[in-house]
């Protein structure tokens, strides 16, 4: 009976309750640790969750330790990097603005101490009420982000986080920070001078900043109120794709050669989920670039094994440019099971979003492109040379297709007819003769039947027949004059119908040039994801897209590669293997390729079709010359 009495407890660490510091950090489930690292370099840290964080290991101080925020909390932290913007090195303003942007929340007094031997700064700011831990973290976040201070690693970061998804139901880890006072963490005076520092120390300024803050659970649901910001529920599917992707990118690089690799999962990782992590919009264009290049910079390994320091920026653009054309999204924004749902705006007032800004620049550019060409009476009449002209001023083409009313000539018409004078019932009179009665309908592509209007849709018409003949001493000019209109609406019709079909064959053209762009880019990428993707795209086209595909403009070493996937797959089409066919040859090439060298690393696990993507360049050498050879034997 004693030992099941005992078996229904779980395990718990011996406590030192005479420790007043330790007693600071109570929760120690999931808890962080690393070797102590040499100077000027990173610490590795690891997760350990079979077990808590027990008091005599920090003492030990065997490792550096970090924990984690339970359920409740009754203090906050933010976390100041030597690089930050916010750094008093960098701003003493910004620095003390951040400390004056919580006082709504009544947090007035702060603990300050060094992170680490980085000089980076912790603020600690106790308070006495114990408070949901993800509300406090939410509050912060959002008062923060409210006075102009953007949340994000390497700049600034709040703990405990503003939790902003779910897995399932089950709230996410929240992230850990380091616990002060070990190797390089001193306490700091008003001036940011170093001051004597020992636990007694710590414990009797934590007493005194929590006696002044005054943090309550109704002044944080109003702030929370106030600034409501989206919330995401990830699906057990979304959450192992974060995982995986953050264990690849979280150890940084450890050898040559990983940076394209590295630089594909960081720009993944962050359009995808950087708003569900951090909170604020979906990151696009610069801010996306800006993002990726502080996580890779700020990776471990990063100055010592990258050899594309010196063009790190216009390899993070590639891939930016990469996955904003792919078929990845922000996580949250298609319609699906876990899509969140967009909150109003509070007002009606508020700033347009970016995406409206970057549509209006369009717009514009647009605008006044027509308007230099108009003055210059170099404005082409045709759809098809319009559209031309307006790209030479560098808009593209599916942005010219989604404002097409802004330039089309069809559009321009249809503008200039909705505003021509139509019958005149009392007198009989046309005011402009010869102006064909434009259809009302808002298609591109209009009838081309002549003018389709019916007698009771015209007041004007019914007016005319409705009159004897002996009534109206002009009926035969009239009858005339319609005979005029309808051929007229004829002509523009058919003028117009072929406007949009050569300005949608323009459109065609240059979106299939895009794609194909696109595909032999993806091809010649060390990305599986997207590498099996143009696989399997280009298995499904005929034989005479290949010659065209390698007609794209790629560097040397691209258009090699891409020759030689391509001449891989016009041979396995000449072939006619199936996918079992060509996994069996696969197993069969490589295992005597594994015998002759003795390497059993070269082998990669799976063989089919997509095993190209995880080939080395040498192995699809290797293995085109096996198709070759196995092409000429099967020939007749």
């Amino acid at each position: 009976m004693v030992i099941v009495a005992a078996a229904s407890h779980p395990f718990e660490y011996v406590q030192e309750r005479s420790n007043r510091f330790l007693a600071l950090f109570p929760h120690r489930h999931d808890y962080i640790y690393a070797n102590h690292p040499s100077p000027g370099k990173r610490p590795q840290w690891q997760t350990e969750s079979r077990h808590p964080l027990s008091d005599r290991l920090i003492a030990q101080g065997t490792y550096l330790y970090g924990v984690r925020f339970g359920k409740e909390t009754q203090y906050a932290m933010l976390d100041i990097d030597i690089g930050s913007a916010y750094h008093p090195r960098r701003d003493p303003i910004a620095f003390q603005k951040l400390a004056e942007a919580l006082e709504p929340l009544g947090l007035v007094s702060a603990i300050t101490c060094t992170s680490s031997d980085s000089q980076g700064l912790h603020l600690y700011f106790p308070f006495s009420e114990s408070l949901t831990a993800w509300e406090v973290g939410s509050g912060i976040t959002l008062l923060l982000e409210s006075q102009g201070f953007k949340v994000t690693p390497g700049q600034l970061e709040v703990f405990p986080n503003a939790r902003l998804y779910t897995i399932e139901n089950t709230p996410n880890l929240f992230n850990a920070h380091r616990l002060p006072l070990q190797r390089g963490s001193y306490l700091l005076n008003d001036d940011l001078e170093p001051i004597w520092t020992d636990q007694t120390t710590f414990v009797d300024q934590w007493k005194q900043c929590q006696s002044r803050n005054n943090l309550s659970n109704e002044t944080l649901q109003r702030i929370i109120r106030q600034k409501k910001r989206r919330s995401y529920r990830l699906s057990n599917k979304a959450d192992k794709f974060l995982n995986d992707l953050n264990a690849e990118i979280e150890q940084g690089w450890t050898d040559h050669g990983q940076t394209n690799r590295l630089l594909g999962r960081i720009t993944m990782r962050t359009y995808v989920f950087h708003h569900v992590m951090y909170g604020g919009e979906p990151l696009t264009g610069d801010s996306l670039i800006k993002e990726v290049l502080a996580v890779a910079k700020a990776l471990p390994g990063y100055e010592l094994w990258c050899r594309h320091q010196h063009e790190i920026e216009d390899r993070v653009s590639e891939w930016v440019s990469c996955i904003e054309k792919s078929h990845y999204f922000h996580y949250g924004e298609q319609f699906g099971k876990y899509k969140s749902k967009k909150e109003k705006p509070e007002s009606e007032d508020t700033e347009p979003s970016w995406n409206q800004q970057q549509s209006q620049k369009t717009k514009d550019k647009i605008q006044n492109a027509l308007k230099e060409l108009s003055d210059k009476n170099e404005l082409p009449e045709q759809a098809t040379s319009r559209f031309n002209a307006l790209r030479k001023f560098g808009i593209g083409g599916g942005s010219l297709y989604r404002y097409k009313e802004l330039w089309h000539p069809l559009w321009k018409l249809q503008e200039k007819c909705s505003h021509t004078p139509q019958l005149n019932n009392e007198s009989g009179q046309f005011g402009h003769a010869d102006a064909p009665n434009c259809h009302s309908s808002t298609s591109l592509l209009q009838d081309v039947d002549g003018n389709n209007n019916k007698t009771n849709d015209s007041g004007d018409r019914k007016s005319i027949t409705s009159q004897s003949e002996g009534g109206n001493p002009n009926r035969e000019e009239i009858q005339r004059i319609r005979e005029i209109l309808s051929k007229a609406q004829l002509a523009v019709d058919l003028q117009t119908t072929q406007n949009v079909i050569e300005v949608e064959e323009a459109f065609a053209q240059e979106s299939r040039a895009v794609h194909l762009q696109q595909m032999a880019y993806w091809l010649t990428l060390d990305d599986p994801i997207l590498m099996v993707e143009a696989l399997a795209w280009l298995r499904q086209q005929p034989p005479e897209l290949c010659a065209e595909l390698l007609d794209t403009e790629l560097s040397e070493v691209q258009q090699q590669s891409l020759e030689t996937i391509v001449e891989i797959v016009e041979q396995l089409q000449r072939l006619d293997w199936g996918p079992r066919r060509i996994g069996e040859e696969l197993r069969s090439f490589f295992e005597a390729t594994m015998t002759q060298s003795g390497v059993a690393s070269l082998a990669p696990t799976q063989f089919s079709i997509s095993s190209l993507a995880h080939l080395t360049a040498e192995q699809r050498q290797q293995w085109l010359s096996y198709l070759r050879v196995s092409a000429r034997e099967a020939m007749p």
